[in-house]
């Protein structure tokens, strides 16, 4: 990043929009049943504050826990097409998703599941630093377990940058000192226990005060939807902000809108008066374009709609079936399995990835190095769009499905799993191995020694790249070129990575 961050903090959820159409009844229940015709995926709680953050323009970071499950891997690559930066935490059990029936724009059920597991201890170095470096903080707490965590708060607490507090009557106090905390009206009623007054600000006034000094916080903004907000600080008489007009929309999100302005704003050097003004404005110009339901990924073409046609998703629904009684080893399924399996043993899950294109005998060879080092082995493989991205129209010679088979085929290689993206950060976010291995020649910074790409990501969960050399003259490039020269393939010394 050039710039300071934006650093969000707190639970992420999959939201995940069902749409259809309702033409009859269920003859066994007096239900409706509803025909899918789409479903749009987005993030939410944490990781749609990151979102929304990030279509301001500004460089934003989320620390946000993520689980090993297609879930919390859909979530890694909607947040990465949305050009948000990754620093995933550990997170047991279930990703937490919300799903919602609809028809015509009406929402018929909604259904919750996950979300019940619980947040590793551990903040790596890399985090630390990365909110001590943070133009502001907002901590979006969706009471699962994130601003819980000790060693998390006691960064937030050691961090002299403008923190934002949206706090959930679930979750935990906020840390001393925050420069704003972002409850709305009913959140701040259950934090303190007041009952609702005759009188809407005298209400909130009393609430927010309390809450501020109970919490130490610099100030209190209570947002009252199409109202505004009340802002309580210091002074005996509270700040009252319209809003700049009376909108009627879907206000899932509007708070995380709030409170990323609002941050926004303070690192700009506004005084809290100012950031509270500056968020009614942008919350509520949020509900008119149409909410969360308007949120659209500006990064890969991946608008997050579900599809097989859909750029910028990592793809959990590969061809997974090697043979009739072969087991289940591609797809995110087979891959979160796996890891879970390997990791209750205190096992070393190492990953290795590119295209595989012509499968030959060196990248075996890289492979059998790469297992060699842990106790099971993942390859990430380049879907047919990001190879003809990466290497040109008339590339993969050999089609994602066969690949995807024949190096799931391989002894060395324990699953596999495909992504569309042109780097594997979203997936390697999700996955977080302990060893990221690739094979050829990478030179490292203009110091002779090697390195990766991916090291710096990889080392915010304490994970170690590692570089294996493949066979002399072995070369998918080289083998192209023979075939469509009608010769043999040349030989002589060639080291080339995994692709």
């Amino acid at each position: 990043m050039t710039a300071r961050p934006i650093v969000v903090v707190g639970d992420t959820l999959l939201d995940r929009d069902i749409d259809g159409a309702v033409t009859r009844v269920c003859p066994d229940a007096a239900a409706p049943v509803l025909d899918e015709r789409h479903v749009t995926d987005r993030p939410g709680g944490a990781g749609l504050a990151a979102v929304l953050a990030a279509d301001q323009g500004h460089p934003v970071a989320l620390v946000t826990a993520l689980a090993a499950d297609p879930a919390g891997l859909r979530l890694a690559a909607l947040l990465t097409a949305a050009g948000v930066d990754l620093h995933p935490l550990s997170l047991g059990g279930a990703t937490a998703e919300k799903i919602r029936l609809r028809t015509r724009g009406q929402v018929l059920v909604r259904l919750d599941r996950g979300g019940t597991g619980s947040v590793g201890d551990g903040l790596p170095t890399s985090t630390r630093d990365l909110l001590a470096a943070a133009a502001a903080v907002v901590v979006s707490d969706y009471g699962r377990g994130v601003a819980r965590v000790c060693a998390l708060r006691a960064a937030l607490a050691a961090a002299r940058v403008p923190v934002v507090w949206d706090p959930h009557p679930r979750g935990p106090a906020a840390i001393a000192g925050v420069r704003l905390v972002t409850p709305n009206e009913a959140e701040v009623r259950q934090l303190t226990g007041h009952p609702a007054g005759d009188s809407r600000v005298a209400s909130a006034a009393r609430s927010a005060d309390e809450l501020r000094r109970r919490w130490r916080a610099g100030a209190v903004a209570v947002t009252m939807g199409g109202d505004g907000a009340l802002l309580c600080h210091a002074g005996a008489t509270p700040l009252v902000v319209p809003a700049p007009a009376s909108t009627e929309g879907d206000t899932c999100g509007a708070g995380d809108r709030f409170a990323t302005a609002a941050a926004i704003a303070l690192a700009g050097g506004a005084v809290v008066s100012e950031a509270v003004q500056s968020a009614v404005a942008q919350a509520s110009r949020y509900v008119a374009d149409g909410g969360a339901a308007a949120v659209r990924l500006s990064s890969g073409g991946a608008p997050g709609r579900i599809g097989a046609d859909v750029p910028g998703r990592i793809r959990a629904d590969a061809p997974g079936r090697i043979g009739a009684d072969a087991p289940e080893r591609i797809g995110a399924q087979a891959v979160a399995a796996l890891v879970a399996r390997v990791r209750g043993v205190g096992g070393t899950v190492v990953a290795s990835g590119g295209c595989f294109d012509l499968l030959h005998a060196g990248h075996v060879s890289a492979l059998q190095a790469a297992r060699q080092m842990g106790d099971c082995l993942i390859v990430c493989l380049n879907s047919d769009r990001g190879v003809a991205r990466l290497k040109g129209p008339d590339r993969p010679v050999v089609p994602e499905p066969d690949r995807a088979r024949l190096l799931a085929a391989l002894g060395c290689v324990d699953a596999v799993i495909v992504f569309d993206e042109d780097t594997p950060h979203a997936v390697l976010s999700w996955l977080r191995p302990d060893i990221w291995v690739k094979g050829g020649d990478y030179a490292g910074g203009g110091t002779g020694q090697p390195d990766l790409p991916e090291a710096e990501l990889v080392g915010r969960w304490g994970g170690q790249t590692a570089i294996v050399p493949y066979l002399d003259g072995r070369s998918t490039t080289s083998m192209i070129a023979a075939a469509r020269a009608g010769r043999p393939r040349p030989t002589g010394p060639l080291l080339e990575g995994a692709r």
